[in-house]
């Protein structure tokens, strides 16, 4: 008597894929240029290692915590350039339009000025940065003029309104911010317990999630990830997120502003990875006529996409705000836009569309945190900091190319 295996939704074996037939197929992808986030997590790794042999004070729990305040605005930006970057286009006004919602935030708390409650203030801000944006998604999509051309003309013209307003209201062009909850948004520290209970809640409704979509995909007759390697995986984040926390909560605690964070990354995650719109996204950046010619409105995915980069943008401005406390005529300039361009590339995300990860942001800009914090704790100047992060991006891009020139071979 033989027994057939179960069926899915369209007749295929709905069994999950084994161990070994997903690494065997994790193999081949490397061999095909798709090597994953591994030479981040290598990196991160031996970045660490590094610094901590050259400073004692790199990894003690004080400047654990200033390192997760650093991260989250370079985050929170970056998260709106990986999607810029999934459909093949460029934003080079991302970071001085997060210099407009932070300015402009600020401008609207004074009392001097507007006197603005903080919720309209920060709305405000987040309104005008998405529609900034949206504004030059048109104009990329509806002119058909090029990305690149258009954001680095919206560079030039946010730096100069960045530049008129932090001085038209103070002579010496930096702004300090005076409201409370603003300024506790990057000064606000979770208790232990708190933090503890939202890495259980967090930890709980992503094995959820990922039980349903494994029960999901086998019922539909699709290969699934095998257990052994998921609850790997989870054991592996749960104990680097717990090293984190334990270490944190022995000095100020968890910053408020890595639980924003988190609820960014898991939104944006899901909205690219479980919604329509994120299979849209992917598509376009793939091949965008394919898409047009499957039903897609490319142009106007293109201009949303734009749009929440611009309020990615903004959050990122606000947040950068509220950790210096103060707005300037250089909020959005620096190295920013080479940062959070850097921090999407060397994250995985590729230059040439379609392929990425809203993790990137974080991967890349914990690369990128790491490497300044280091060289900072040990002296370095600027110059020293610009050519490693522009060496760092350079291999970043030429193992994205090689990728793309084997996976089209």
């Amino acid at each position: 008597m033989t027994t057939d295996k179960p069926k899915g939704e369209f007749g295929l074996d709905a069994q999950p894929e084994s161990t070994a037939e997903y690494l065997r197929s994790k193999w081949i992808n490397i061999k095909t240029g798709d090597v994953g986030s591994a030479p981040i997590v290598v990196g991160i790794v031996l970045i660490l290692i590094i610094f901590r042999s050259l400073s004692e004070n790199y990894l003690t729990a004080f400047n654990v915590v200033n390192m997760q305040l650093q991260a989250a605005g370079l985050v929170t930006i970056a998260i709106g350039v990986v999607f810029i970057l999934l459909i093949a286009e460029i934003d080079l006004a991302i970071a001085f339009n997060s210099g407009i919602a932070g300015v402009l935030t600020v401008l609207l708390l004074r009392p001097d000025v507007a006197g603005w409650p903080w919720w309209a203030a920060i709305l405000a801000g987040l309104v005008t940065s998405s529609l900034l944006s949206l504004v030059m998604g048109l104009i990329v999509t509806r002119a058909g003029v090029p990305s690149f051309v258009v954001t680095l003309a919206g560079n030039l013209a946010l730096s100069g309104i960045v530049l008129i307003l932090t001085t038209q209201f103070s002579q010496a062009g930096t702004i300090r911010i005076e409201d409370p909850i603003v300024v506790g948004i990057a000064g606000t520290f979770m208790a232990p317990a708190v933090s503890w209970i939202l890495l259980a809640l967090g930890l709980a409704l992503s094995a959820f999630l990922t039980y349903r979509t494994m029960q999901i995909r086998t019922k539909q007759g699709l290969a699934t990830t095998p257990m052994p390697v998921v609850l790997t995986t989870y054991a592996g984040v749960t104990a680097v997120a717990a090293v984190i926390i334990g270490y944190s909560n022995t000095d100020r605690g968890v910053p408020l502003l890595a639980l924003i964070v988190g609820g960014f990354l898991w939104f944006w995650t899901f909205m690219l990875q479980r919604t329509r719109f994120g299979r849209h996204v992917l598509a376009i950046g793939g091949n965008p006529e394919a898409a047009r010619r499957a039903g897609i409105n490319v142009e106007r995915v293109r201009v949303i996409v734009f749009t929440l980069a611009g309020f990615m943008a903004g959050a990122g401005g606000i947040i950068l705000a509220s950790r210096l406390r103060s707005v300037s005529p250089s909020a959005g300039g620096g190295s920013l836009l080479l940062d959070v361009i850097a921090a999407a590339v060397i994250g995985g995300t590729s230059l040439f569309g379609g392929r990425g990860r809203v993790s990137s942001a974080l991967l890349g800009a914990l690369v990128i945190t790491l490497i300044n914090n280091g060289m900072d704790g040990l002296g370095l100047n600027s110059g020293v900091k610009f050519v490693v992060t522009g060496l760092v991006l350079l291999g970043a891009v030429l193992l994205d190319a090689l990728s793309n020139r084997r996976s089209t071979s």
